[in-house]
C-alpha cells in the first residue's frame, strides 16, 4: 500500500465501481401520474452512482482517488469522466464499451426524500478483469457501493477483499437497494468477513438481516464482521463495533436542497476519518457532517464536503 492516511500524505483509495449519469427532476410534487402534467421546479443532467459520488466526496477531502470502471462509448460516458476528471478523481483506468449505453437514473427528489428508476446499461459489466493488480498494491483503501447492482463484481468480491486485506489495505462497501428483492443475505456474510467498514442505510440492513429494528439485525452480524455504520436519515448514524458495542450520534442540522447522494458523501467521510485515525463517536460525527453539507446542493455532487466545511459545521 502506498502509505498512511493519518500520517500528513493524502490516502490513497481505489474505488471499484458502476458509472451513469443522474437525471434529476425536483419540486415539492414530482411523482408522475398517469395522463396527467405536472411542473415540476428543477431539472438537471449530472454525474451520478453511490460509488462516482463517493469518490467525488473523498476527492473534495483531500484523498488520492483512482476510480476504475466501465462505461459506454457515448456521450453520457465522455460525460462521467470528464466530470471525475473536473472533480479530481484519477480516471485512467476507466474503460469505454463501443456498442454499449452508459447507465442512467432518473431521480425524482423533494427536500425529504427522493424515488429512482434507473436504466443499467454499462452499469453491471465492471468485472474483475478490469482491476490492474498494481492498482490495488498502492492503494491504502479499496470501495465499492451499489453491491446489487454490480452483477459482474458480485461472486469475486470476497476474493478481492481478502486479497486487499492481507497487503494492508482497508475495505468497505455500501449495498445500495436490491432491485431484486433477494439481498442475498449469504454473499453479504461471506463478504463481511474482509470488510473493515460496511455502510449500509437501516432500511438496506433491516431487509438483509430479516429483522425488524436494529437491534435485531446487529444481533444477526457474523463475529467476523468489522464496523458497521448504518445511516439512519434524520435520526443521525449508529456504529456497531466489533465487539458488539453499538454508538449512536446525532444528525446535524440543516435545510436540505436535495437529498441525492447524501449517503455517498457519509461513505466519503467515514472512509476519510477512518483512513485519519477517528474512531467511534467523532468517526460518526465526521460522516454525518459530511453527508448534511451534500444536501445543500443539487445532485450528489453540487455541494462536495470538504476539510474546512466539516470544521465549520461542527464548530457550529
Amino acid at each position: 500500500m502506498s502509505g498512511a492516511g493519518n500520517g500528513g500524505t493524502a490516502p490513497t483509495v481505489v474505488i471499484v465501481g458502476e458509472l451513469n449519469v443522474d437525471v434529476i427532476v425536483t419540486g415539492s410534487d414530482v411523482i408522475p401520474e398517469w395522463n396527467r402534467e405536472k411542473i415540476v421546479d428543477g431539472f438537471r443532467v449530472v454525474l451520478g452512482s453511490s460509488s462516482a459520488i463517493t469518490a467525488c466526496a473523498l476527492a473534495s477531502l483531500g484523498a488520492d482517488v483512482r476510480f476504475v470502471s466501465v462505461v459506454g462509448d457515448d456521450d453520457f460516458g465522455t460525460f462521467c469522466i470528464s466530470e471525475l476528471k473536473r472533480m479530481g478523481v484519477d480516471t485512467e483506468h476507466i474503460i469505454s464499451l463501443p456498442g454499449v449505453q452508459t447507465g442512467v437514473t432518473m431521480s425524482f427528489s423533494t427536500p425529504s426524500d427522493r424515488g429512482l428508476l434507473t436504466y443499467p446499461g454499462s452499469i453491471p459489466l465492471v468485472g474483475p478483469e478490469h482491476v490492474p493488480e498494481m492498482l490495488l498494491m498502492e492503494a491504502d483503501h479499496l470501495h465499492f457501493g451499489s453491491y446489487y447492482l454490480q452483477d459482474g463484481m458480485r461472486p469475486h468480491w470476497p476474493q478481492v477483499f481478502k486479497r486487499a486485506q492481507s497487503r494492508g489495505v482497508s475495505t468497505s462497501f455500501d449495498t445500495g437497494w436490491d432491485v431484486r428483492n433477494v439481498w442475498d443475505r449469504e454473499g453479504i456474510c461471506a463478504l463481511l468477513a474482509h470488510t473493515d467498514l460496511f455502510i449500509p442505510s437501516e432500511e438496506e440492513i433491516l431487509h438483509i438481516f430479516e429483522s425488524a429494528s436494529l437491534g435485531q439485525a446487529f444481533a444477526k452480524i457474523p463475529p467476523t464482521a468489522g464496523r458497521i455504520a448504518v445511516k439512519q436519515g434524520s435520526k443521525g448514524a449508529s456504529l456497531r463495533e466489533p465487539d458488539g458495542t453499538v454508538i449512536l450520534a446525532e444528525p446535524y442540522r440543516v435545510t436540505p436542497v436535495d437529498t441525492t447522494g447524501a449517503g455517498d458523501c457519509f461513505n466519503a467521510g467515514i472512509i476519510y476519518g477512518y483512513l485519519h485515525g477517528k474512531t467511534a463517536k467523532p468517526l460518526l460525527r465526521y460522516a454525518n457532517a459530511c453527508g448534511a453539507l451534500s444536501t445543500l446542493g443539487v445532485g450528489g455532487t453540487g455541494s462536495l464536503p470538504t476539510v474546512e466545511g466539516v470544521a465549520r459545521l461542527q464548530e457550529g
